[in-house]
């Protein structure tokens, strides 16, 4: 059964679920087009106080689902295919509530940039998040990176970018990366909490307060996306990148020239 992303309301509370739980909530196009069909009706919805996101079973996402790479038609460039990607995932910065990510298990590569992009986020014991995106011989490109230098500098971020490595939940919660670590059992009720919490605090308060946090940091997100679109088309048309590609399906070496 091909995986989906949900989102169902309860009063001024809109829910987001990732639903794809086989393959640890991992995204494919179709799940990407949806979220930005869902990112663009939240947009209208005034009524709506607080955002959570969420995944279904063990995990938040896996990242991308590499199984489905190639598997439709492609009648994009990367360059356009990014382009549309970033205009979808901006719409997140966009939005007139605030969004909570609930994060547990797997939080990989735009998954987790993504999720650095929401307003808060809370997570269950035993969550890992990984950037490798450097592994596979590219860069991460959704923004998140940004996110994660405002919040833990560049000594962190440097680490987890260019080493792809694992962060446990509690070193994430030691940079700040996650406001509340709790038990597995109470990742769902705690983001409700905090849902309904500031679904009853004033509207135009929450905006306010919004606006004034976002202002400090989005600009270099923005700035940082336009980058990445840069570096990320340079990459892939590079010579090094045709041979990290080569030496993979030759099982080699690679040989690499910095061009």
């Amino acid at each position: 059964m091909a995986g989906t992303v949900r989102l169902d309301y309860d009063g001024a509370i809109a829910v987001i679920t990732n639903d794809n739980p086989a393959k640890h909530n991992a995204c494919d196009d179709a799940m990407d087009f949806r979220l930005w069909e869902i990112l663009g009706e939240l947009q209208e919805r005034r009524d709506i106080r607080a955002v959570i996101w969420r995944g279904e079973g063990k995990s938040f996402s896996s990242g991308r689902d590499v199984a489905a790479l190639g598997g439709g038609q492609v009648t994009l460039s990367h360059h356009e295919l990014m382009s549309q990607g970033h205009r979808g995932i901006r719409q997140l910065m966009d939005l007139p509530a605030p969004v909570i990510a609930a994060l547990k298990g797997w939080v990989i590569g735009g998954s987790f940039e993504r999720a650095l992009l929401c307003d808060l986020r809370i997570a269950a014991e035993g969550t890992r998040m990984m950037l490798p995106e450097v592994n596979h011989g590219v860069i991460p490109d959704t923004g998140g990176v940004a996110r994660l230098f405002q919040m833990c500098g560049p000594g962190v971020a440097s680490d987890l970018v260019l080493t792809g490595r694992v962060m446990e939940a509690p070193e994430a919660y030691g940079h700040g990366i996650v406001s509340r670590l709790v038990k597995p059992e109470a990742l769902d009720d705690t983001a409700w909490e905090i849902a309904r919490h500031i679904a009853a605090r004033p509207a135009v308060t929450v905006k306010m307060a919004r606006r004034v946090i976002r202002h400090l940091g989005e600009a270099a997100v923005r700035a940082s996306m336009a980058e990445e679109l840069i570096g990320q088309t340079f990459i892939v048309k590079s010579d090094d990148f045709t041979e990290f590609r080569r030496s993979r399906i030759e099982k080699r070496d690679p040989r690499y020239t910095g061009s």
